[in-house]
């Protein structure tokens, strides 16, 4: 005879990870009014419901908060990113002129995903990267050209993806940062310096940045 119903609206949509399904699903972010009935007509306010958000594929209604996680569209695309950030980090502070280094980060971007990705190209926009901070070919590549911008380029793409990295997924990334720096040998001080730089940014502790990078020095 008498209940709460509660009216929802539609006040936006798009597409989230839906943590009911475990995939990508459009999604209607709703707000509500519960309203007090008599024979299924609503009578009286009873204050508002929500905001929440629906899934269209499973109906269920979850916290606004599952918005923060990234579609998984969206986090492979943050995980290429990231990869292809720190290979060109690396490469700018050891440099270019050793093709295992330059086989071995070509290899780590395609393996992110990134499958049309060349020696060439990655040595063209390191040498560009060099040449916009005014490298002249004659100093230390990373203690210019690296610097402070790289700094910041590293966390603006990292940061975003560690939260919703685990630990190990964190810790890959460093690595094959690493490797990349020593395929030509033991790691220069500017190499280490980005690589420490990658290590925060992924939020690692430095020591377990430091014994990740000692670790990546002994063959397996």
């Amino acid at each position: 005879m008498c209940g709460v119903r509660t009216v929802w609206d539609t006040v936006g949509d798009g597409e989230f990870f839906c943590p009911g399904c475990g995939g990508d699903r459009n999604y209607r972010h709703l707000t509500g009014r519960h309203r007090f009935t008599v024979l299924g007509l609503p009578l009286l306010p009873r204050g508002s419901a929500g905001p929440v958000v629906e899934c269209a594929a499973c109906r269920g209604h979850f916290p606004t908060d599952v918005l923060d996680r990234p579609t998984t569209t969206r986090f492979s695309a943050m995980l290429r990113e990231a990869v292809h950030t720190v290979t060109l980090a690396v490469l700018t502070a050891g440099g270019t002129t050793s093709r295992t280094v330059l086989e071995t980060a070509a290899a780590t971007v395609r393996d992110a995903g990134l499958d049309d990705c060349t020696q060439e190209q990655l040595f063209t926009i390191v040498e560009a990267l060099a040449a916009d901070a005014g490298q002249d070919g004659g100093g230390d590549p990373a203690a210019e050209a690296c610097g402070a911008a790289l700094a910041i380029e590293l966390h603006e793409v990292l940061k975003p993806l560690a939260p919703h990295l685990a630990v190990p997924g964190r810790e890959t990334v460093l690595l094959q940062g690493a490797r990349i720096a020593l395929a030509d040998g033991p790691y220069s001080q500017a190499e280490r310096e980005v690589l420490t730089t990658v290590g925060s940014a992924l939020q690692l502790c430095p020591a377990d940045t430091t014994k990740l990078l000692e670790a990546a020095r002994t063959p397996s």
